[in-house]
């Protein structure tokens, strides 16, 4: 009698098409374990990340907008979320492992700083060994979950992770899938949540994204995701050249008018300081860091552990340890 895994396996020989990654044939884990015979190994994957703690600190870390006015703004999580609902219905188009999808997006941001991409700027400048929030997601599911053990993850959903930003020439579909429909979203709940803020309204839109993506967000994102899935052949996932060249001009308009804009960036002037002070007590003082990152001061130093303590903060949690640190309370003599 086979198990509900097997099952699953059997069924993904009928669902998966040519180019898309079988379960069974994952390359495994950096630690082998027995087989769930409920789960496949990438739906183990999701498990572990959905129920992870760096997973549940992303509802309190800054998408753009550091401390927004308003219930509607984007967060990290619900980035997250976008990212792996946009990959999953590109994946199921084109028939490739939506588990695999599913737990690559849901992992691809773990290791992203508060403050957004300021702070990831910050720790680049301060750590001696720079940083890029990428290489940190790997690090978090490979070393800090699970008080030091990592979630073991399967490789494809590392790999996946590991170059979710840039890419890599051997990615897999599904890492492909996950990387372009990132930047799809980005872009687009970005401009959205920049309408909503005031930065520009949706007449300002400029003309050809309008023009040619559609004026609402849903719109925009619908025409993009359409555009790829119909262009995407032989396992390439890549958008038709007008569509790629729109997308480009889209982009580039983001970050020339929308990510450097005053209204959005007035309070990142903060955000270097409260890293660098904090860093600066952490190496100084490693004692004072939680206990479970005494192996990592051990084994990896205390730069490095000041720098993984610092990076998995929330926004609030990074301004509350600097307020405790370095702002004096309020007292009174008896």
């Amino acid at each position: 009698m086979s198990c509900p895994r097997e099952r699953r396996e059997e069924a993904e020989r009928f669902i998966i098409g040519p180019y898309g990654l079988l379960s069974k044939d994952s390359r495994g884990r950096l630690t082998p374990e027995a087989e769930d015979p409920i789960r496949t190994c990438f739906q183990r994957d999701i498990d572990r990340i959905t129920h992870s703690k760096s997973f549940r600190r992303l509802k309190h870390k800054t998408q753009v907008f550091l401390q927004p006015e308003g219930d509607h703004y984007r967060t990290r999580l619900t980035h997250t979320l976008e990212v792996s609902r946009l990959a999953r219905t590109v994946g199921r188009a084109l028939e490739l492992n939506e588990d695999l999808i599913e737990a690559i997006a849901l992992g691809h941001d773990l290791g992203h700083t508060p403050f957004g991409h300021a702070g990831e700027r910050a720790l680049r400048r301060i750590h001696p060994g720079g940083f890029h929030h990428y290489e940190q997601s790997l690090r978090v599911v490979d070393v800090l979950e699970r008080d030091g053990r990592g979630l073991n993850l399967c490789y494809e959903t590392r790999m996946g992770i590991l170059h979710h930003t840039h890419g890599a020439p051997d990615d897999i579909p599904e890492a492909v899938a996950v990387r372009l429909c990132d930047r799809i979203a980005y872009i687009n709940h970005d401009l959205d949540d920049s309408i909503r803020a005031g930065i520009l309204t949706a007449a300002e839109v400029p003309e050809r994204i309008r023009r040619e993506c559609g004026e609402r967000n849903s719109e925009r994102i619908n025409t993009f995701i359409t555009d790829l899935v119909e262009n995407s052949t032989s396992g390439e996932l890549k958008m038709s050249p007008a569509m790629q060249d729109t997308f480009t001009y889209f982009h580039d308009y983001m970050y020339s008018d929308i990510y450097v804009n005053p209204i959005a960036k007035s309070e990142e002037s903060k955000v270097d300081g409260i890293l660098s002070a904090l860093y600066d007590y952490y190496t100084a003082h490693p004692e004072a860091l939680p206990e479970d990152f005494a192996p990592v001061v051990e084994r990896d130093g205390r730069e490095r552990a000041a720098c993984d303590y610092i990076s998995g903060m929330t926004d609030s949690y990074a301004m509350e340890k600097y307020g405790e640190l370095f702002i004096p309370f309020a007292w009174t003599v008896k």
